[in-house]
């Protein structure tokens, strides 16, 4: 006779969680890849390697916090905010909201999502949670690692590329309560925003104690609702942003 199980975080994993498809958002950084126009390339070099006779390989990296598929702290753009390793590890795995609008901006690379499209959402879906993460499906993520196209620059030199939008954030950040958002391109703010020097929304995000995930792919492969994500990142005390490691959970 099979006794009943006093593990119930077991249970679900056995049950749920080991037969769900994991979806990698992250991009695997180095360098040469799209970036914020001001900041410095990666550097890498071998400290250790096989070919050089030494028994083990090891790196040494230089880049930036904001690197790759990365994680901002309210501190990021918050003085006093929290930094990473203030950010509580019972942060670290949320429910997943994506809300689409790559069909829009396939038509116009300075789409942003609406009131509408969060209206929407909820009509198939019911109220978003609060404590989730939000994460703004654009398919801008095929355009890695090509920097060009990710800038998307016009003659002038202007950014066409999509973001956030005020009203949509004030919903989620001040009535959903949600936890955090996500994005496929390099801001929070939309390029025409970026180009003038307008970071508002990113400055609106930290500073509702929120913090975001930049540079997430592969939201094309992850429904609406009813996934997870978990995100990850390292501790450095008192830091104010580092590449960070997301998956996706997706029942299958």
């Amino acid at each position: 006779m099979t006794r009943p199980s006093r593990h119930p975080l077991w249970d679900m994993y056995r049950e749920v969680i080991s037969s769900a498809d994991f979806v990698d958002l992250t991009h695997a950084f180095g360098p040469g890849q799209p970036r914020f126009s001001s900041f410095p390339d990666e550097e890498r070099r071998l400290v250790m390697d096989f070919d050089r006779g030494d028994i083990a390989q090891a790196h040494r990296y230089s880049f930036v916090g904001q690197w790759g598929t990365h994680v901002d702290p309210p501190v990021h753009f918050v003085k006093g905010g929290r930094t990473i390793d203030e950010l509580p590890v019972s942060e670290m795995l949320l429910p997943l909201v994506v809300i689409d609008i790559s069909e829009r901006v396939g038509r116009d690379p300075d789409a942003t999502p609406t009131v509408e499209d969060l209206t929407e959402w909820e009509e198939r879906h019911g109220q978003i949670p609060s404590g989730c993460f939000v994460a703004l499906r654009t398919d801008w993520h095929t355009r890695w690692p090509d920097a060009e196209k990710f800038a998307n620059l016009d003659q002038e030199g202007i950014s066409h590329t999509p973001g956030w939008s005020k009203s949509v954030l004030e919903i989620l950040l001040l009535e959903r309560r949600i936890t955090a958002i996500g994005h496929e391109q390099i801001d929070t703010d939309p390029g025409l925003a970026v180009s003038r020097g307008d970071s508002s929304l990113e400055l609106f995000v930290l500073q509702q104690n929120a913090w975001q995930i930049e540079l997430l792919r592969n939201l094309d492969q992850v429904p609406e609702a009813g996934a997870l994500i978990m995100a990850s990142w390292p501790k450095p005390k008192g830091g104010s942003g580092f590449p960070a490691r997301a998956i996706a959970i997706v029942p299958r």
